[in-house]
């Protein structure tokens, strides 16, 4: 009787441990998989593309045309953009990187976050900017030219009393200053680049800094070297 009763307990643990077993098992995992979302990925538009490759054409960063493709000169003149505007150099167009460019997102990439590790550390913002490139044979390159504030307000105050700016004079470049230095060069015979290069700060009678004079010098000796290579 005893024996009977041991192996009647004996039966009953098995099914019952084999019954945790499957709740446990195969099925329950893939329950648990599909309670896991996957995290959607951030794409830019071809329209956005275009957007950014005009805005670093603008910045003098870019001398391709805005195709709305992200080619390697474009990944390379984004990368010098985050690297300029605390952002991490990753060539791509994440949200972080449209937002800082003031470029409209669509509704479906405002549902995604902002990727925390777009953001450059203290480390990298503290390293110097790369102010030159160079290839293994040729000059390096100059930095790019930039205006000052001062220099900015200068000219848009030129602007302004030329009919050219409705805008104010806070040393900003914005849209509507950069649309003032189109009609500027367009009318005094400059290439039209809607940037305030040193051309163009020479044609309003804007002297100057001696570092932008240096990087003028700079870039003649180096489109000179170019030339005869």
């Amino acid at each position: 009787m005893l024996k009977r009763l041991a192996l009647g307990i004996s039966v009953l643990l098995i099914a019952a441990t084999a019954a945790i077993a499957q709740d446990t098992g195969p099925a329950a995992s893939a329950s648990t998989s599909e309670k896991k979302t996957k995290t959607p990925v951030f794409r830019p538009t071809k329209d956005q593309i275009g957007q950014v490759q005009t805005k670093l054409k603008s910045a003098s960063l870019y001398t391709g045309e805005s195709t709305g493709k992200l080619d390697k000169a474009s990944r390379d003149a984004i990368k010098s953009w985050q690297g300029s505007n605390g952002l991490k150099k990753t060539g791509t167009l994440n949200r972080a990187t449209l937002e800082k460019m003031g470029i409209e997102l669509t509704e479906t990439q405002k549902a995604i976050p902002v990727d925390p590790n777009s953001f450059a550390s203290a480390e990298e913002e503290k390293k110097p900017a790369k102010t030159s490139t160079a290839s293994s044979t040729g000059p390096k390159r100059p930095a790019p030219f930039r205006a000052n504030k001062d220099q900015i307000s200068a000219a848009q105050k030129i602007l302004r009393d030329g009919k050219m700016l409705t805008g104010g004079e806070e040393g900003k470049l914005d849209d509507i200053t950069r649309d003032g230095l189109s009609k500027y060069q367009e009318a005094n015979g400059l290439k039209v680049t809607k940037t305030l290069n040193a051309a163009t700060l020479e044609k309003m009678g804007i002297v100057l800094t001696d570092k932008q004079k240096e990087q003028v010098a700079a870039q003649a000796k180096y489109d000179a070297a170019r030339a005869t290579n």
